[in-house]
């Protein structure tokens, strides 16, 4: 009896391991807090997020980001944001008129919905390692534009499937 106690004992010992393995080196679960990138996400919903996606291949533009809390952010009880990639490391970015410009180019915001709103934003030119970072929402977004641009060293990774609620579960 003891003998087949201990068996399960191990058994269930070594899956908990494996499920913190895989919780701090490949996937984590995410909950969405805020508003911020409606209509992509919203407020509830829960995400998969692939921590080894940008170890595996690049960070691009429209990419959703994962990310810790920037240190300009201490204040804020918040840990991890999730925002797209706007502006990629080297380029120059601005807004102007509601729309934005990567390198003087428009840039097309398929995502967005329509008549969303891009406060205006001088040219400013974003650093080698660095993204520059929006939410979808942009009228109710804590972005790039208020904290500056994010280092890589800070990306979590990218979220492959929403899971919650069931009735929205997808790939975002």
């Amino acid at each position: 009896m003891w003998r087949v106690c201990l068996e399960w004992l191990s058994i269930i010992v070594g899956a908990l391991l494996v499920a913190l393995l895989l919780k701090a080196t490949v996937v984590q679960t995410f909950y969405i807090p805020s508003g911020s990138m409606l209509p992509t996400l919203e407020i509830g919903d829960r995400i998969v997020v692939n921590k080894l996606a940008f170890s595996l291949g690049e960070v691009e533009r429209s990419d959703l980001v994962v990310f810790s809390k920037p240190t300009t952010l201490d204040n804020v009880q918040i840990n991890d944001f999730i925002k797209r990639v706007i502006g990629l490391p080297g380029e120059e970015i601005s807004s102007k008129d509601g729309q934005v410009y990567i390198n003087g180019e428009l840039l097309s915001e398929p995502y967005l919905q329509s008549g969303e709103f891009t406060s205006d934003l001088p040219v400013t030119k974003i650093p080698t390692g660095h993204y520059f970072v929006m939410g979808d929402n942009r009228k109710n977004s804590s972005d790039s534009r208020f904290f500056g641009s994010i280092p890589s060293e800070l990306l979590v990774g990218e979220p492959f499937i929403r899971i919650w609620p069931l009735s929205r579960f997808n790939i975002p």
